[in-house]
């Protein structure tokens, strides 16, 4: 993946912050069709583009029909990185919500995700009924907006951002740019 390369190129040290994509997504999730309706997108091309995105950098990509509310997940993905197993579990929800198209939403889902990456199930439970990082989730979403953030993924770095699936060559030159 782009990140690990520019992190073994680049000696790049990486922090996720979370933005909030779709915040008002029900609890059960929508139809890509209820997401988009009334703006005249073609979700079949739009599914299509992103797959040929996603093999030109080596990742998987599924068909999934529909969105999530990714506010849990982020929750417990802030955990997560404080137990050495951030990149892990960031890595095991894309695949669960963009391959095997599963309601990241949902407590089960992302407790068997963490014990898939080795993070103790009922360690990550607690996370989830105490909210115990709500706070630094809502401090990242705030943060997001402060700098500009419009969709994900949004690759900032020194106070320059570059939004979108782009190209590795494009994120490499906004890293030897901040480091000028």
């Amino acid at each position: 993946m782009r990140i690990e390369r520019l992190i073994k190129e680049d000696n790049v040290s990486v922090n996720w912050i979370h933005f909030p994509l779709h915040p008002d997504t029900p609890e059960e999730g929508m139809t890509l069709e209820q997401l988009f309706a009334g703006r005249g997108m073609d979700i079949p091309k739009m599914q299509q583009e992103m797959k040929a995105r996603m093999e030109a950098e080596g990742l998987p990509y599924g068909t999934r029909t529909h969105t999530y509310n990714s506010r849990l997940a982020q929750e417990l993905g802030a955990w997560a990185d404080t137990q050495m197993s951030g990149n892990a579990f960031h890595d095991a929800m894309f695949r669960a919500y963009f391959v095997d198209a599963q309601n990241v939403g949902d407590t089960e889902v992302l407790l068997n995700v963490a014990e898939s990456v080795g993070l103790p199930r009922e360690a990550a439970a607690e996370v989830l009924e105490q909210r115990t990082f709500k706070e630094t989730i809502d401090a990242d979403w705030t943060r997001s907006r402060q700098i500009g953030v419009t969709g994900v993924p949004t690759f900032v770095v020194a106070g320059q951002g570059l939004v979108g699936a782009q190209p590795y060559e494009a994120i490499q030159q906004l890293v030897k740019q901040a480091a000028v």
